[in-house]
């Protein structure tokens, strides 16, 4: 007698059991539902064991590669099955059909079969609320815990981890200590899970004592549990802490996982140690630690060591040439990050929203003009003109190009404008000298009923006032200021004191400054730039070395101000002790406005001898700025023979400058050489230049 089938010959129902738990333990060598399928054909009758065993299994076959149309046909023929049988009386059978439908996204199928159910037990209610959770629905999933709670059921440890990420990252703090008290009543907490769980979530909600104090009281703790600490304060940006914890970690030799190494990185610990220690842990092909890696590198500026770290990997990584790109786009190196993009393009990986507006954020100058018009219609092509992430990049963009047109263009294309779109525009009207436009910008803000304005809207706001020189407009800015209590942000406070300076009432400035308890370094260089355009230079430099005698270490902007109040004031000790003290001292190398302002101080007090060995000893070259400082005071002490060979030097420099030819012409006629003079107005007209008209600003 020949038979068809020996697989199913002789077999019990053990046998068939035995074929499919292996799948709660991974093993896909082949399909349950095809097992079940044999077990039909052998004349058995499956039990309520079987169909556990058998929901359980297809629950583990199911992955991320699954035709789920399919898999969903074949899981309603099994349900089919067991309402015709009636196994689906059994709690834990149905529990297990439910949490099969839940793993399918099938939430409306699994809620049914909830509900139908006569009888249930804590572990069907735990199922449909991890279920929830991990689909995205916790806030069902939280009103469906209650009413377990209400109706005397009570959650489990894996309830309690599901629902705390969700009261950490919504910022219900009252709602995650409500579930830590049941915790602790219902003896959770001593589950390593759950306290894993309470802690990120302190973390989350910024309570790290509470954080602190249940690490501390963990006997056990794991590698989770002190990678879940690291990163409690890596999100918290107190990297000294981080550190603490992990020499803590090593120093009890507990294993490091690829996840103490992201942590660290991302609360921005030295990234070269750790280098070298996931090389000595033989970490060196776990992708994600790479990638986090290059990022850290990319961020620090070092672009060459993170190309060879990338190139090392042996997977491209969309996150780690993103990176690669916004540091070469940070540094200004436009050509080799367009290069880096283009790869990825090459590569065929969907750039984001991420990687688009990082190398937007290089196109800083006009000559990135048709670099960024190219990415722009790349947004275009690939629907990324939708993100306002995106739409905010650009506008930030054009708005550096000056293109204010193109920026409101860009902000009416918006179908939801919120804040932040809001104050990249107003900033960027501003920052292209059109703060009257970024006024309108504003009052279409509130006429709209738009969002409500931050201290970032209004510091703009306050920029633009220093631009128009429209003190009325500033105090009312001020005036808003007070009511919502901005006035807690120093960059704020910095700008309202700029404010104040440039529209002529140093007193108003000089009361803001007083108010703020410890002002910052921009702050004080506000005040010190205030003080010298109001022609108060000694004050001016009492300020700067106030400013040092409270600690707080001046930059080259404070040097910018405090140059600018000792040329004004024909301080020419002062100005030396001061340039001496900023390079020597404080290791700052002099710009090209920190030398024009030297030279214009050196010119102005007729040392003229060593202006010029200044200007030959800089590290830089010299621009038209520097030498039309030195052919100014030339002009003041007619000084015609350096006068002359200043001008040559600018006019080697830059011919088409205008102000080099008014500046030539005012030499001559101060000498009365008035041949000079017409030869110079005439050089002036044959270049295209015709003179600068003047232009007096009032309120």
């Amino acid at each position: 007698m020949r038979i068809s089938n020996p697989i199913i010959f002789s077999r019990d129902l053990s046998y068939f059991h035995s074929l499919l738990k292996p799948y709660n333990h991974g093993d896909i060598s082949s399909s349950p539902i095809t097992i079940f399928r044999n077990l039909l054909r052998s004349s058995l009758t499956p039990n309520h064991l079987t169909m556990s065993i058998l929901l359980q299994a297809t629950t583990t076959s199911l992955s991320p590669h699954t035709s789920l149309d399919f898999f969903k046909l074949q899981v309603r023929q099994i349900q089919t099955h067991l309402t015709k049988s009636g196994l689906d009386r059994f709690v834990y059978v149905k529990t297990s059909l439910l949490n099969l439908y839940l793993k399918m996204g099938c939430l409306t199928t699994a809620r049914m079969l909830f509900d139908e159910m006569p009888e249930r037990d804590t572990v069907v209610w735990n199922a449909l609320i991890c279920g929830y959770s991990r689909n995205g629905y916790e806030c069902n999933a939280w009103q469906l815990f209650i009413v377990m709670l209400q109706q005397g059921f009570s959650p489990s440890a894996t309830t309690v981890v599901n629902l705390l990420p969700f009261c950490g990252q919504c910022g219900f703090v009252s709602h995650g200590r409500s579930v830590h008290a049941i915790a602790s009543k219902s003896g959770l907490e001593i589950d390593s899970q759950v306290k894993n769980a309470l802690i990120s979530f302190y973390s989350n909600c910024r309570e790290l004592d509470s954080a602190e104090v249940l690490f501390t009281e963990m006997k056990d703790k794991s590698t989770v549990s002190w990678n879940t600490m690291i990163g409690a304060y890596s999100q918290s940006g107190l990297q000294e802490e981080a550190i603490t914890v992990f020499r803590n970690m090593f120093e009890k030799n507990v294993e490091i996982s690829p996840v103490t190494i992201i942590n660290l990185l991302s609360a921005h610990v030295s990234h070269e140690p750790l280098h070298c220690l996931v090389v000595k842990s033989g970490m060196v092909n776990d992708n994600s630690v790479i990638t986090s890696l290059v990022c850290a590198y990319s961020r620090c500026g070092c672009s060459d060591s993170a190309e060879r770290l990338y190139a090392s990997s042996n997977q491209d990584s969309i996150v780690g040439l993103t990176s690669i790109v916004s540091s070469y786009a940070e540094k200004g190196d436009m050509d080799i990050a367009v290069v880096y993009f283009s790869k990825m393009h090459q590569l065929c990986m969907k750039i984001d929203a991420v990687a688009l507006v990082g190398i937007l954020h290089g196109c800083t100058n006009s000559s990135h003009i048709h670099i960024g018009m190219s990415l722009h219609a790349y947004a275009i092509k690939n629907g990324l003109c939708t993100q306002t992430l995106v739409v905010n990049g650009m506008i930030t963009m054009y708005s550096k190009f000056d293109d204010v047109e193109t920026v409101l263009y860009l902000f009416e294309q918006l179908q939801e404008t919120p804040l932040i779109s809001w104050n990249s525009v107003i900033s960027g009207c501003v920052q292209s000298g059109r703060a009257s436009t970024a006024f309108e910008v504003f009052h279409r803000m509130k006429l709209r009923g738009g969002p409500k304005p931050d201290a970032f809207t209004i510091a703009s706001l306050l920029a633009g006032c220093s631009q128009l020189s429209c003190l009325h407009l500033g105090k009312k800015l001020h005036g808003c200021i007070l009511r919502n209590n901005f006035e807690m942000e120093n960059f704020v406070c910095t700008a309202l004191i700029d404010m104040y300076a440039k529209c002529g009432d140093v007193l108003l400035a000089e009361s803001v400054f007083k108010s703020i308890n410890a002002p910052c370094t921009a702050t004080w260089n506000s005040m010190i730039s205030g003080y010298s355009l109001s022609g108060l230079q000694s004050r001016a430099l009492s300020s700067y070395l106030e400013m040092r005698e409270q600690g707080v270490k001046p930059d080259k902007i404070t040097f910018l101000g405090v140059l600018s109040a000792c040329t004004h004031g024909g301080l020419v000790d002062e100005g030396k002790i001061c340039f001496r003290e900023m390079t020597k001292e404080f290791g700052i190398s002099p710009s090209l406005q920190h030398y024009a302002l030297m030279v214009g101080l050196l010119g102005r007090a007729c040392l003229f001898t060593e202006a010029l060995y200044l200007i030959w000893g800089m590290d830089i070259k010299p621009d038209s700025a520097v030498w039309g400082a030195l052919l100014s005071a030339c002009i003041v002490h007619r000084e015609m023979e350096i006068g002359e060979y200043v001008a040559k030097k600018m006019f080697m420099l830059d011919y088409r400058n205008g102000g080099l030819y008014v500046l030539m012409s005012n030499l001559y006629a101060t000498e009365a050489m008035w041949e000079d003079v017409v030869r110079v107005r005439k050089m002036m007209k044959d270049n295209g230049y015709d003179g600068y008209l003047g232009v007096s600003q009032i309120e």
